[in-house]
């Protein structure tokens, strides 16, 4: 009866949610009559979302709509960071949305300082970017799970591999 319980805190986005959102929102602009003749377009990359459009007006009723699509296919928008606006050919505006995948180092630390603070029988590690919690209590286990859930993080974190 002593085996250890643990669980593995990630933070990651569905790229695949992702692409479906922003096929919703491209449709959406292309339909809407405020954006009939606009110069608007998102194109994903990798780790980044690049989003032009006529002026700042419309760059930001872009990046509503996708906002919009990205919480109704369960995205969060904590992973998301939005750089500065900047000019563009033809006299358009751009704005690069950068996606932030996995842990950075000192949102584990914090995360590791708030398991530490629980005094939970609980052990956690940094693992690259993601953190391993192990323990023999499996409620002690769910107990930090909820924890992390009310905690004031900047990064969206989910909980996999829960053994």
């Amino acid at each position: 009866m002593a085996s250890e319980n643990s669980f593995d805190i990630v933070s990651k986005m569905d790229m695949q949610e992702l692409n479906n959102a922003v096929n919703q929102a491209e449709r959406e602009i292309e339909n809407r009559f405020d954006f009939k003749g606009s110069k608007s377009s998102l194109k994903l990359d990798k780790e980044a979302l690049v989003i032009t459009s006529d002026d700042e007006y419309k760059l930001n009723a872009v990046i509503d709509i996708l906002q919009t699509k990205m919480v109704k296919r369960g995205l969060s928008l904590k992973n998301v960071d939005y750089g500065k606006i900047e000019p563009a050919s033809m006299g358009t505006v751009r704005q690069r949305l950068t996606l932030k995948q996995g842990i950075d180092q000192e949102n584990a630390k914090k995360i590791n300082i708030l398991i530490r603070d629980s005094k939970l029988k609980v052990k956690s590690q940094i693992q690259g970017d993601q953190i391993r919690v192990t323990g023999k209590n499996k409620d002690d286990l769910q107990q930090i799970m909820q924890m992390l859930r009310k905690a004031d993080l900047t990064v969206d974190l989910q909980f996999t591999n829960f053994k």
